[in-house]
């Protein structure tokens, strides 16, 4: 039991996170609460409100921040002369190297010290992709994530208060089993450890979810797809509590999502952001396109050319100007992510353009001997019985240099020399003899520091602008 001043000391601590952390409830609900009409303006409005918040934007950069005060003076202008969406195109991209060169003349000065929260992405497991530093704005950035992402999930029926596993790179890499999961959020959060997720582990997973009972799982797809895999092979039923996955952070490849689907029993919601904060995207209660959220910031699509993509059945760079993090703007900001946008109307009528078809970074692509780029998708889909192929248990393309794979693969049961051969002959027939691959046979693929499965660890620096762009889809 707790004494007089234990129990005093805590109640103070409590009152005290509870008054540090009000003004970041206020940012959640005063921008969750804005989101639940803007969501269904018309695009009149929509045009009218992202140039407003764009004119705001540069204005707020060329006052207070040294390196776009730079980049207008460099080019003559004054954010006055950008007057509409297409504009945009007389400042240059925001690229990460600039950023790495630039990262303290890109802070702004009109901010305190202490509002300044630094924060990295993950890189890449082959050390291409160095992580990417950059400012949150404290108590301000994370509080107006949250009321985005909780009100995409809105379209699923998630509410705070749900049961929820997180499959997403928590938890500790030890083999102890008391080390799998930990539980979060006064209980409503089961925390699963993805790092150790071999087959005699796996069951072990399987009961624990079983157990909680979660109504969602949030989770890395790449994690949740090997539970799902497991489970087919094994004849285990779907967990019936479950009303829909949330799969975030990573590509969501179609062959991923027809097994999830199938297996669970349930919906698989997925979404588009990265940790920069400057674009955002997900589906909607009746499609699994992504939406791109315009009261996020504005998005442009442009060819290898740097030429803005208007056609929807292009593939393009993604380059986004995000509005919600003034302390460190993005504008027109590279993004290496490759889509394809389309401005068809949906049926749940929000008036967003959507996200048709994602590649994923630049770095998840493969070069082939002409120089052309290959998508994991379309490796994947070359080896056509994946999401039933037992006797593949795991695999990883590794490319070190141009025009070579290497395979590395799990055998499973009853794998033969005859599963060997389809494997390599379906990716010359597929891609014409363009790449070579040699396969190497493992006992375990490692995830990234993350815990992310990647399916392809990319050790060459591809140049979108240098390659010919003839994308194998």
């Amino acid at each position: 039991m707790f004494s007089m001043f234990e129990r005093a000391h805590l109640k103070d601590s409590l009152t005290y996170k509870a008054i540090k952390l009000l003004p970041s409830f206020i940012t959640f609900k005063e921008t969750y609460n804005f989101l639940q009409k803007s969501q269904w303006w018309s695009l009149d409005k929509i045009k009218a409100y992202q140039l407003q918040k764009l004119g705001k934007l540069l204005n707020h950069a060329y006052e207070n921040v040294p390196y776009y005060r730079r980049v207008f003076d460099e080019r003559r202008l004054k954010p006055k002369d950008i007057q509409d969406f297409s504009d945009l195109q007389k400042l240059p991209y925001l690229t990460k190297d600039i950023i790495r060169e630039n990262i303290d003349d890109l802070k702004a000065r009109n901010y305190p010290y202490n509002k300044f929260e630094y924060v990295t992405t993950s890189g890449t497991m082959s050390g291409k992709m160095k992580p990417l530093g950059f400012y949150y704005e404290k108590g301000v950035s994370r509080a107006k994530e949250w009321a985005f992402i909780k009100t995409l999930w809105d379209r699923v029926g998630y509410q705070f208060q749900n049961k929820c596993v997180m499959l997403r790179g928590y938890v500790g890499k030890t083999s102890d089993k008391s080390n799998f999961f930990k539980y979060s959020v006064f209980g409503r959060w089961l925390i699963l450890s993805p790092f150790l997720m071999s087959d005699e582990n796996l069951p072990i997973y399987i009961d624990k979810i079983r157990r909680f009972k979660p109504k969602y799982i949030q989770a890395f797809p790449s994690e949740i797809y090997i539970i799902a895999k497991f489970m087919k092979e094994n004849d285990i039923d779907p967990f019936p509590s479950l009303k829909a996955l949330l799969c975030g952070s990573e590509n969501l490849y179609q062959w991923q999502r027809k097994l999830l689907n199938d297996v669970f029993d349930c919906r698989t919601y997925s979404w588009y952001g990265h940790a920069e904060q400057a674009v955002l995207a997900g589906g909607c209660e009746v499609s699994s396109n992504l939406h791109i959220i315009p009261e996020y910031g504005i998005v442009e699509l442009v060819d290898s050319s740097d030429k803005i993509i208007t056609s929807g059945n292009e593939l393009g760079e993604i380059v986004a100007t995000g509005f919600n993090n003034d302390i460190m703007p993005f504008i027109r900001y590279r993004t290496m992510d490759l889509a394809k946008i389309s401005d068809i109307d949906c049926e749940c009528e929000r008036n967003h353009r959507t996200i048709t078809h994602i590649e994923g970074r630049l770095q998840e692509m493969i070069v082939t001997k002409d120089k052309k780029l290959i998508s994991v998708t379309a490796i994947l889909a070359a080896i056509k019985r994946l999401e039933s192929f037992p006797q593949l248990h795991s695999l990883q393309f590794i490319q070190e240099r141009v025009g070579f794979l290497r395979l590395k693969i799990v055998k499973g049961a009853g794998y033969s020399k005859e599963d060997e051969n389809e494997i390599l002959s379906s990716i010359d027939k597929n891609f014409q003899g363009s790449l070579e691959t040699e396969i190497e046979y493992v006992d375990h693929i490692p995830t990234s520091d993350s815990g992310k499965h990647k399916f392809l660890i990319q050790k060459l620096d591809i140049d979108f602008n240098n390659s010919n762009a003839a994308f194998n889809l």
